[in-house]
């Protein structure tokens, strides 16, 4: 019986992501999963900490052809409402980035770290399912769908909403629906987008532009659950529809390939780590796509992790690795999580005072540049809003002492 060091279950961008990272430390691991039945049409963007550790990987070479960067972001209030705010723009300028980011897109992104994975001696890629889990003993024991087993000191869950590897650790999880669902799809126009992303709140949720190389970009519409009526469509019906809803910004629109189709719902494990066992990406935590949190939030699960196994000691790694793991992603985790619900929730609520709030909000935003900065810096690095607060006020309180 083969052993590793860790075992991940789950080979979507996270998991890949995962064996990457601690094969490159040293430790000997196990990627477990079938490769994804349908290619992933969705595109991801990627924060500037992401892009960062990305570098770090060896990664950003080979992606950064595919990408688009990410100069700035323009909220317009797309609603109809009594409360409407003024159009907000976020500049990577103002807080000294040249891009708060780039947008990704999936499917060639997941092709390159499979060919990172097989050039990684320490690293060992298996098709076959996790089919069971026994966690009694000193080390996991993994049954696989081909017959084999293996073991692990620790065995990290990549494996998705349903992860049987949240299953198998008893780990509770809770859930919430959303009457939405996301269209994604990519789409040429006839004027540049000049690497600004456009997000249009309307009343049913955000419908997000994010640039693509040359005169493309990707698009997020979050709308009720209607949006099996909007696959239907034509391509020149629907490149008609989303030319309209986004007021001809970039000219005429046309649609490429097939449009898919997402349901939106949220998901927090109660814990994200119990013992052997460490949850990322969406076993851990899934919610809609809005503020471009999804990857960027399980990077720092995985960013955490490595960090908290380290390099390879010579000895087996220790049975409360999931514990302390769960201590450490916590607060990031439940914040955003809390953050994007309400943010989405603000944008169906027919209740006036939570709109007149939103508006109001977006109002500040809009006219103080100091608290845009903060907000800016908090997206992009978690935490640091706060540090700048700290160095500020002791930076005032050192004058006045002065």
């Amino acid at each position: 019986m083969d052993h590793y060091d860790i075992a991940i279950i789950g080979a979507g961008l996270a998991g890949s992501l995962t064996a990457i990272a601690l094969a490159r430390k040293g430790h000997r691991v196990a990627l477990v999963g079938p490769k994804p039945a349908i290619a992933d049409g969705r595109t991801t963007a990627l924060m500037d900490q992401s892009i960062g550790y990305l570098k770090t990987l060896g990664l950003w070479d080979e992606t950064e052809p595919l990408t688009a960067p990410l100069v700035a972001i323009r909220i317009l209030d797309g609603t109809r409402r009594l409360f409407r705010a003024p159009p907000v723009n976020f500049r990577a300028s103002e807080v000294g980035l040249a891009a708060f980011g780039y947008n990704i897109p999936n499917s060639p992104f997941l092709d390159i770290l499979e060919k990172h994975e097989t050039a990684l001696s320490t690293l060992e890629r298996t098709t076959a399912a996790a089919a069971r889990f026994d966690l009694g003993g000193a080390e996991v024991l993994i049954g696989l769908g081909d017959g084999r087993t293996i073991s692990a000191d620790l065995v990290i869950g990549a494996d998705g909403r349903r992860s049987t590897v949240r299953e198998a650790a008893g780990i509770d999880v809770k859930t919430w629906s959303y009457p939405q669902a996301a269209i994604v799809l990519n789409f040429g126009h006839e004027l540049p987008h000049q690497d600004v992303s456009t997000e249009f709140h309307t009343e049913s949720g955000p419908f997000t532009q994010v640039p693509l190389p040359g005169n493309r970009s990707s698009l997020v519409w979050v709308k009720p659950h209607d949006a099996e009526e909007t696959l239907k469509l034509a391509p020149d019906a629907l490149s008609r529809t989303i030319e309209d809803r986004m007021q001809s910004i970039l000219g005429k629109i046309t649609t490429e390939g097939t449009p898919q189709s997402f349901p939106l719902s949220g998901l927090a494990a109660r814990r994200f780590g119990k013992g052997r066992i460490l949850l990322v990406g969406e076993a851990a935590h899934a919610f809609p796509p809005i503020g471009a949190q999804g990857l960027n939030l399980s990077l720092r699960d995985i960013m955490t992790l490595v960090d908290l196994i380290g390099r390879p000691a010579g000895s087996r790694l220790p049975a409360d690795t999931g514990d302390r793991f769960d201590g450490r992603r916590r607060a990031d985790i439940v914040s955003r999580t809390a953050s994007v619900d309400l943010l989405n929730r603000s944008l169906l609520s027919n209740f006036l005072p939570v709109q007149a709030l939103r508006a109001a909000g977006l109002h500040l935003l809009a006219s103080a540049g100091p608290l845009r900065g903060l907000l800016m810096r908090e997206g992009i690095h978690p935490g640091s809003a706060l540090q700048v607060f700290k160095e500020g006020l002791r930076e005032q309180i050192g004058r006045k002492s002065a």
